[in-house]
């Protein structure tokens, strides 16, 4: 079974990368954040042309999260129950015993600013949700653009990156808390070794070439799920196309039938 996460930084602009990689890899279930459109105009029928079903939940310019998958989900759901306009940030569906939890973690503007104290009890509510919804004994995957890189390794020039809203230590000592709830991030399990991203800032040039990222997109597991998986990835080629995402695609194989 093959799971991937993309941030598609507007999901009708990069249409033609998402259908062509999704013909190329054939996922089972495809997570996307910022997909940035009202749900009355995602792009439902081009993904059923190709076989996926669609659930998602989103707004105009802003936001906005899918999961495309080859069977219909059993059950979908998304937000937080205290507050629903959190419902373009995260979205979460069940296919069996299978439980994918698809977040697109506010980034946090500036360490002063109102949005990064959000940014901090945003992942506080979200360990509260796995608490409340599963246990670490279930087969549950979060992923997405998580906005936080968890250590040094994980940005090109991280000795510069201290007072960064996505790298400072009160972001990274939030996000690990949530992690601790029974989490493995199981790429880093397979790669621990440096240069591996998942963001380019457009601002920098041949930022793929010359490996200058930060891989802040992943895919967490609990651990009898994280047991089940033979390989991980970062597809590098649909950020090297013409119009890209600044994000591209992280991948999961697992040894699991829907």
């Amino acid at each position: 079974m093959r799971i991937a996460t993309f941030n598609a930084n507007s999901i009708r602009a990069r249409l033609p990368i998402v259908l062509d990689w999704l013909r190329k890899h054939q996922p089972d279930i495809l997570c996307i954040q910022e997909t940035k459109v009202q749900d009355e105009d995602f792009p439902t029928l081009a993904f059923q042309g190709i076989g996926y079903a669609a659930a998602f939940r989103g707004q105009k310019s802003y936001n906005g999260v899918a999961i495309l998958s080859r069977s219909k989900p059993s059950s979908v759901g998304s937000g937080f129950d205290e507050d629903p306009k959190d419902d373009t940030r995260l979205i979460y569906a069940s296919f069996g015993k299978l439980h994918i939890v698809n977040t697109y973690v506010p980034q946090g503007r500036e360490l002063d600013h109102e949005m990064f104290e959000y940014k901090l009890k945003w992942l506080a509510r979200l360990k509260k949700l796995f608490a409340k919804n599963y246990s670490p004994e279930d087969l549950v995957l979060w992923c997405g653009d998580l906005n936080v890189a968890r250590d040094y390794i994980d940005i090109h020039n991280a000795e510069l990156q201290e007072n960064h809203v996505c790298f400072h230590k009160s972001a990274r000592t939030a996000f690990e808390k949530t992690v601790s709830w029974g989490f493995v991030d199981v790429f880093r399990e397979r790669h621990p070794e440096k240069d591996h991203y998942t963001f380019f800032d457009y601002r920098t040039v041949n930022a793929v070439k010359r490996k200058m990222g930060w891989r802040i997109d992943m895919i967490m597991c609990t651990r009898p799920l994280a047991a089940m998986c033979t390989d991980s990835f970062i597809d590098l080629e649909p950020r090297l196309m013409e119009k890209p995402s600044d994000h591209t695609f992280l991948v999961a194989d697992f040894d699991l039938k829907q």
